[in-house]
């Protein structure tokens, strides 16, 4: 057995960044993180912290590096109870990646002492790794031997490598924040710095862009136009947001279920950026509807006070007035509290799985979500934690289902599996019904479920008589 901190494992790990703040960043996740195996089944003792705080990192560029590398550790991990899972892990992002060849050192900038004392303290685990790589070669060579494995590569599912492969050809989705612009003005600008217009994604190519074909407000690139993309300032004033598509479903669902005097209610897992999203789209739809002001009411009961003010910080930096936050359990307040008055839809997000997302880095980046790379990993393996976290949606869809007003409810997932989306909605349906029926107040069963995944088209109509709650995924298509 080997007793061995998780700074020091991630240093084993080593990625193709050479900065200490991406190893400290990435051993803080995986060890708040990492699985843990009864004592009978441990090779690798990582230490009892959990719940570390996460070190302040500011740079996009060393967040992606450290959540991929833990991520990838994780996932590393999840596959069993792997008696060369230490060697499995360094060597599958070592060893493969560089065959022990020194690495190429980026452009060299003045170095103050801290930083130059840390990647001392580096160096000396990497020497570590060093004195061993001919042992860890060999131990690498039995293993594949043993399974009849071509390559390290294939000890993973092949789903896992499915999404990989997927995650590399994936077009970068941003939409039009209409607060600050609009769908014509972005694309004159797009088009005057040499962007060319195309009818599909399946014609994106080099300096190309499209509408997306299901959300209205959403602009296709190529994924290696990001760069070019940053230049027109778009990005920097706040005129566009790139997000994964994943998010702009339930969005784009509400605002097109939305009647022309009624608000909307935010519960579950979401960032400020959806949160901006569903109030663009409503402000763009109502705008010239007459006085009333739709309004985006946000859950933030759950949140700490550094979370709501993050949330609150990035609504007012999109240029939203038309939100308001909610301290308060909302279930606690309906009824007599006045401001609910006109609430038609709500939109439910869930935490889920995430498994219809192809690049997870980028969306726990995106959406400032660090605290969710567990049930990224571990839930890919594991139908015990989809099942523990589906029992308690059912319980939120059920208690949303019996609040009187409410014309709809959309419930968002980014989960492929029918245990999180379609059954957890029929389940709350069923409990709707009984106990409507022990209440004999049959109200409650107008609810019925009704499926808004893609393919199928997103522009549903808000004249609808009946209750529904909607379920929306993307079957795998992100």
């Amino acid at each position: 057995r080997l007793q061995l901190h998780s700074s020091c494992f991630f240093l084993l790990c080593l990625s193709s960044f050479t900065f200490a703040d991406v190893y400290q960043l990435a051993s803080v996740v995986f060890q708040n993180n990492h699985l843990e195996r009864p004592a009978t089944h441990r090779l690798v003792i990582f230490g009892k912290e959990r719940g570390l705080p996460l070190p302040d990192v500011k740079e996009e560029e060393v967040q992606c590096a450290a959540f991929e590398l833990a991520f990838n550790t994780l996932k590393c991990e999840c596959i069993g109870d792997c008696a060369s899972f230490c060697l499995v892990a360094v060597l599958l992002f070592d060893f493969q990646d560089r065959k022990f060849l020194p690495r190429k050192r980026k452009a060299i900038r003045e170095v103050i002492q801290e930083v130059r004392d840390k990647n001392q303290r580096l160096q000396c685990f990497v020497c570590v790794v060093y004195r061993h790589k001919t042992r860890l070669a060999a131990s690498l060579a039995r293993y594949r031997i043993k399974y009849k494995l071509p390559s390290i590569e294939f000890i993973l599912p092949e789903s896992m490598k499915t999404k990989e492969w997927r995650s590399k050809r994936l077009p970068l989705y941003a939409w039009v924040n209409t607060l600050k612009s609009s769908l014509d003005e972005v694309q004159q600008v797009l088009k005057s710095e040499g962007f060319l217009q195309v009818k599909s994604i399946g014609q994106l190519e080099g300096q190309t862009f499209c509408r997306d074909s299901h959300c209205g407000d959403i602009l296709v690139l190529p994924a290696h136009m990001k760069t070019q993309l940053c230049s027109t300032k778009l990005l920097t004033d706040h005129k566009i947001v790139i997000q994964d598509k994943s998010y702009s479903l339930g969005p784009n669902v509400v605002c097109s279920l939305l009647p022309e005097e009624g608000d909307v209610l935010m519960v579950g897992c979401f960032s400020g950026l959806t949160v901006s999203h569903t109030a663009s789209l409503i402000a763009q739809k109502h705008k010239a509807s007459g006085n009333y002001q739709p309004t985006v009411y946000v859950c933030v009961s759950n949140c700490t006070n550094t979370q709501r003010a993050e949330l609150q910080k990035i609504v007012i930096t999109m240029g939203c007035n038309n939100v308001k936050l909610i301290p308060e359990d909302f279930l606690s307040l309906y009824g007599h509290d006045k401001r609910f008055q006109r609430l038609c839809v709500i939109l439910l997000t869930p935490k889920c799985s995430m498994s219809a997302v192809s690049n997870p880095i980028e969306v726990i980046v995106t959406e400032k979500g660090g605290k969710q790379v567990s049930e990224l990993q571990k839930s890919m393996f594991s139908f015990i934690r989809i099942t523990l976290t589906t029992t308690k949606n059912v319980d939120n869809a059920h208690m949303f289902c019996v609040v009187p007003k409410v014309l709809s409810v959309v419930y968002s997932t980014c989960s492929s599996y029918p245990e999180e989306n379609e059954e957890v909605v029929n389940k709350a349906l069923e409990q709707v019904k009984t106990d409507s029926e022990k209440q004999e107040n049959p109200k409650h069963t107008l609810f019925r479920s009704a499926s808004a995944s893609l393919p199928h088209s997103l522009h549903l109509s808000s004249q609808v008589k009946s209750k529904f709650i909607y379920i929306v995924h993307l079957n795998n298509l992100s």
